[in-house]
């Protein structure tokens, strides 16, 4: 009789040896004359434990990990394929465990569970659900439903979806279009990227659902080019899901289409910016375009155009599944549902948290990252990517919600969570987002372009103790102008890190420059 085992295909497995276990265990499997079957799922995101094997026995899956292509003979000398307790490795049931048991994974249900490129899989475990409730509604209804959620845009700004849903489902036109914004490019997030690998049916569905919403028959997703197993895993699900009849020309028997087809960009984190994104994907260099006109009236080829995250889209299924009220039983104030929270940097337990929005930055950290990698105290956590605020340590109880973080001077952004010990300078990372700023400006607007690149040379010469004040007054002029003056997050959140280093670091920016070399 075959045993099933489930070994992830999940980047982050396979950039920890993924692919080398699987061919190790083929191997012992071939001289044991074990009959196996291996499913490559996604990751359930504890990346410690990656890659992390399971074997599916008569109790349930059981789990092993994290697992080097060496330990594989040991694992089946020890009756690992029966879920055998022996090995050093043996983790129990992953549901059991206390970084998954504690979390309240809604969007992340499936993630490393289903085989991600198995549409009967995604479908038993009740996908497409949402979408059959969707083809019975008329397309108000279901934004009504996306409104009544209180889901908000999780790629960093927050905005109503419902509401960007009811704009364009407003406007006449002979055609608008469906774009998912997958060009997951701020430091220390990966959900996107789990999600397309893991589950990427969720993102069809989702995308789907949005095209009947506003009367949109074409999607586009434009993943970053840093994701190719992303691409590959997005490629094959759509596919499967034209031949099943869930895109194409007649959606699950409704007589309603939706085409869907992918789009790979070319390296810019600029193009994680909506309007740059629409340029791209109309062939054109990815530059930021002025508002108004919004893209909800035109977009994509000057079209109506519904763009949202990745995160945005697939938590639309789940609502159209249980129901708004569901949905929006999670979370705080206005801040309602789950967020896919992403923990990295110096930490022990880095990985994908889920949890409905509340939760605080230090029971992130602690409760779920154990704390730092290195034993040393936390000093500095940035969350929402690079153009994210740092945050010191007496900060860490702020909860981790839209409203919280704006108070305290922050943004919660796309959910990523990046921890910095006492040992971080940071002038110097308040200089890297300058330079970041820098090096990926489009070039459109003179305060990002030429504000940044002053930014740099600014922070240098304070560093070096060069006319400390004089150049701390520069700083902040600097930051006023590119605030107020830019024309796309970009430019204008660049400030974000480097006043709040200032803010609460100031004793980075003031120490002799010997003693700074010294150090350094």
């Amino acid at each position: 009789m075959s045993i099933t085992l489930y070994i992830p295909g999940d980047s982050g497995a396979l950039a920890l040896g993924a692919d080398e276990v699987v061919d190790a265990v083929k191997v012992e499997a071939l001289t044991r004359k074990a009959d196996l079957k291996i499913i490559r799922n996604g990751s359930r995101g504890l990346f410690w434990l990656e890659p992390m094997v399971e074997v599916v026995t008569a109790e349930g899956r059981i789990a092993y990990g994290p697992v080097a292509p060496e330990d594989v003979a040991g694992l089946f000398e020890s009756g690992f394929l029966t879920g055998a307790k022996g090995h050093k490795l043996y983790l129990g049931k992953p549901e059991e465990l206390s970084y998954l048991k504690r979390q309240e994974r809604v969007t992340f249900a499936r993630c490393g569970i289903v085989d991600p490129s198995d549409i009967e899989d995604y479908i038993a475990h009740d996908g497409y659900r949402g979408l059959k409730n969707a083809v019975a509604m008329q397309g108000a209804a279901i934004v009504e439903q996306v409104l009544e959620s209180g889901l908000r845009g999780r790629g960093g700004a927050g905005f109503p979806t419902g509401i960007k849903w009811k704009t364009v489902a407003g406007l006449e036109a002979d055609q608008k279009y469906i774009v998912c914004n997958a060009d997951e490019g701020d430091s220390g997030t990966f959900a996107d990227r789990m999600i397309m690998e893991g589950d990427p049916f969720l993102l069809i569905e989702g995308m789907t659902i949005a095209g009947l919403a506003v009367g949109a028959t074409k999607g586009f997703i434009y993943i970053r080019s840093e994701y190719p197993d992303a691409y590959k895993a997005m490629e094959t699900a759509i596919v499967a899901a034209n031949r099943k009849g869930y895109l194409g020309p007649d959606i699950m028997g409704s007589g309603k289409r939706f085409d869907l087809e992918l789009r790979l960009g070319a390296g810019a984190y600029i193009c994680g910016e909506e309007t740059s994104l629409l340029e791209s994907l109309e062939g054109k260099r990815g530059m930021v375009r002025a508002k108004p006109p919004l893209p909800a009236i035109k977009g994509l080829f000057g079209k109506p155009t519904v763009i949202n995250n990745v995160l945005s889209f697939v938590a639309v299924p789940t609502i159209l599944d249980k129901g708004a009220t569901f949905y929006k039983y999670f979370g705080m104030g206005r801040s309602r549902g789950t967020m896919p929270l992403q923990l990295a940097g110096n930490v022990k337990h880095g990985g994908l948290i889920e949890m409905a929005f509340g939760i605080t930055i230090r029971q992130v950290i602690e409760d779920f990252g154990g704390g730092t990698a290195t034993g040393r105290p936390v000093r500095a956590v940035q969350v929402g990517g690079p153009l994210g605020a740092y945050f010191p340590a007496s900060l860490l109880d702020t909860p981790l919600d839209y409203e919280a973080m704006a108070a305290a001077k922050g943004m919660l952004g796309h959910g990523g969570i990046v921890v910095f010990d006492d040992t971080v300078d940071l002038s110097l990372q308040a200089r890297f987002a300058m330079e970041f700023c820098a090096v990926e400006s489009c070039g459109k607007c003179t305060p990002c372009r030429i504000g940044s690149t002053r930014g740099v040379e600014v922070i240098d010469r304070i560093r070096a103790g060069e006319n400390r004040q004089k150049n701390m007054e520069l700083l902040a002029d600097l930051c006023d102008t590119m605030l107020d003056g830019s024309l796309c997050a970009l430019g204008g959140l660049t400030p974000f890190p480097v006043q709040s280093a200032v803010r609460h670091f100031p004793e980075d920016f003031n120490r002799p420059a010997g003693q700074r070399a010294a150090a350094e």
